[in-house]
């Protein structure tokens, strides 16, 4: 994802479509009108910004001339933090992790079986003092293993599941003397 592309998710409603039709699979304005409680227009507008960024696409031989069906294609994002420049997106950055976030948020908030509860996990580890070599090298391990599982076939009982992984790293604070 690069900054370009990156604007094209810069309204929180844009934000929430991508994640019904990646979650939930493909869907037309009207349907997601009445989920989002929008009128069609807006979200048909909102569809069209995101189609423009490649963040969507048309599901052809699906609907009519007066219902178009949209999808989230299987990819990958991955926000390419060298090539932004900090000034021009800072703030669709700072919603777009208001939002990814706001999903932790709201997974802690529902009611899930006990077994769902254990299986899944929000983590941090402070700790680690990497190189950059090492940072990168975990970065693309864990990722590898993400991909794993989105190449697999999911099993009949399989639901969505959001993986979020951040790594970066931290200014040191420059303790007393």
């Amino acid at each position: 994802m690069d900054a370009r592309s990156l604007r094209g998710l810069a309204h929180p409603l844009r934000l929430r479509i991508l994640d019904a039709l990646r979650l939930d699979g493909p869907s037309n304005s009207s349907h997601l009108a009445t989920r989002f409680g929008e009128n069609t227009g807006t979200i048909s507008w909102h569809l069209r910004q995101l189609a423009r960024h490649g963040f969507i696409e048309e599901e052809i031989g699906r609907g009519d001339q007066h219902e178009r069906w949209w999808r989230a294609p299987t990819r990958k994002e991955i926000l390419d933090t060298s090539e932004l420049d900090r000034a021009a997106v800072s703030g669709v950055v700072k919603e777009l992790l208001r939002w990814s976030f706001g999903r932790v948020t709201e997974y802690l908030q529902e009611d899930w079986p006990k077994e769902w509860r254990e299986a899944g996990t929000v983590a941090e580890w402070t700790e680690l003092r990497l190189t950059t070599h090492q940072l990168r090298e975990l970065t693309e391990r864990l990722t590898g293993v993400v991909e794993e599982y989105l190449d697999a076939q999911p099993e009949p009982d399989a639901l969505p599941v959001v993986v979020q992984l951040q790594a970066f790293p931290r200014q040191p604070v420059q303790k007393p003397r």
